[in-house]
């Protein structure tokens, strides 16, 4: 019975200022119309934001990261001044039991090496990455072969170049490569191996200066049995931080961390606190748009509707009844144009991605690309919110100036 005794003046109210905001059609209208303009803008801002964060952050776990990396300990932080100090062997860390973790995609060993490479009278510095070419290949979808093949277990004495450092080269498929290197104990070893193909990937610095070899070639070229790193691939990021745990308590008591890809993506992160940062700017305009739509609305609803406010209150509705009438009013404006917003934002958007929308080569990267929309639910979900919270902020004064009316003052209004 008390609950009815709440309810039941709050959907009279309702009812009177959806009725007030059909009244004047065009007025409302257009506050309507410049809410749902300020959402679409943002759920079209924020869905463009999203996949770039998105396609930022999985490319670069597919691409190197991986979505967690096994090293001994410390070697992020001491391991650039002696990486060979920081091998790990398959005595510390079990495949196996790496390989049980749920949504595995796969696990890869890899050992980092820099040197230098030689063909004909020409000598560069080199960054090179020992891998296992079937372990390896879960992590070449964004690894592009420009010519030849990709590496092959089957060919050992094989190298992989990367674009830029071929050309600086002048190598091709089938060309011949000394690669010089330091060996684990102090001396220097070198190795002469076949171009098997040249790659690119989304990093121009990179492939100007990196190759890859197979895993056996790069231990036998620096005389070492171990690798630096064991780089888990899963099949969803959301399983990140289960997968991180589990591998945690199989290593616990050893010399070894368990290290996440957001604690590597040093990238990733700035480029997402800048972006929210540049969404919150997208979010106090859109507020702006709203709170000035629905400013100007009320308080020329409430100029005009005077002396019917003096009318109700000489009738018996208390001044807090009238203040919630308008601030349901307001709210009821915001919300039609948050929903009609998402409705448009939605269609918007997937026309879009279906389209596509072409891109030039970022800084620092080789070639462009077509970007889509990724609309999520909690940026709808927030967009709608934004228009409906701002919208009752925004009517906080009207409503009270309308509520503080003097009932004589304003019955004499319209006279």
């Amino acid at each position: 019975m008390r609950l009815r005794t709440l309810v039941e003046p709050l959907l009279r109210d309702v009812t009177i200022a959806t009725r007030s905001v059909l009244r004047n059609r065009r007025r409302s209208g257009l506050a309507i119309a410049a809410t749902a303009f300020g959402v679409v803008a943002l759920v079209l801002a924020g869905s463009f934001i999203e996949y770039i964060l998105w396609a930022t952050r999985e490319g670069s776990i597919e691409t190197s990261l991986g979505h967690l990396q096994v090293v001994r300990k410390d070697f992020f932080r001491s391991g650039l001044a002696d990486p060979l100090a920081f091998l790990v062997t398959e005595g510390d860390v079990e495949p196996n039991a790496l390989r049980s973790l749920p949504q595995l995609r796969t696990v890869a060993p890899r050992l980092s090496f820099n040197g230098l490479a030689s063909h004909g009278d020409t000598t560069l510095s080199f960054i090179g990455e020992g891998v296992d070419p079937e372990r390896e290949a879960e992590f070449a979808k964004n690894v592009v072969i420009r010519a030849g093949t990709d590496l092959s277990p089957t060919d050992p004495k094989s190298v992989l170049v990367g674009r830029g450092l071929a050309a600086n080269l002048d190598v091709t498929v089938g060309d011949k490569l000394v690669v010089l290197a330091n060996t684990g104990s102090g001396g220097i070893n070198a190795v002469e191996l076949t171009v098997r193909g040249v790659f690119s990937t989304i990093s121009k610095a990179y492939d100007d200066a990196a190759l890859r070899v197979p895993l056996t070639t790069a231990q036998e070229l620096l005389r070492v049995r171990g690798v630096h790193r064991w780089v888990v691939l899963l099949n969803d990021t959301d399983g990140t931080d289960d997968a991180v745990a589990a591998v945690r308590n199989q290593l616990a008591g050893r010399d070894l961390e368990v290290v996440p890809w957001y604690d590597l993506a040093d990238f990733y992160n700035k480029t997402a606190a800048l972006l929210a940062r540049q969404m919150d700017v997208v979010r106090a305009i859109v507020a702006a748009i709203v709170i000035l739509s629905i400013l100007n609305t009320l308080t020329m609803s409430v100029l005009e509707r005077t002396a019917e406010i003096g009318t109700v209150m000489a009738l018996g509705s208390r001044r807090r009844e009238v203040l919630r009438r308008f601030l349901i009013e307001g709210t009821v404006i915001g919300l039609v144009g948050g929903v009609l917003g998402v409705v448009l934002g939605l269609v918007v958007a997937q026309i879009a991605s279906a389209i596509g929308i072409p891109m030039p080569p970022p800084p620092g990267m080789s070639d462009g690309y077509t970007a889509r929309l990724l609309v999520t639910p909690s940026l709808l979900l927030g967009a709608a919110l934004l228009a409906g919270v701002t919208a009752a902020v925004a009517s906080l004064y009207p409503a009270w100036k309308a509520s503080r009316l003097e009932i004589v003052d304003a019955l004499r209004h319209s006279r």
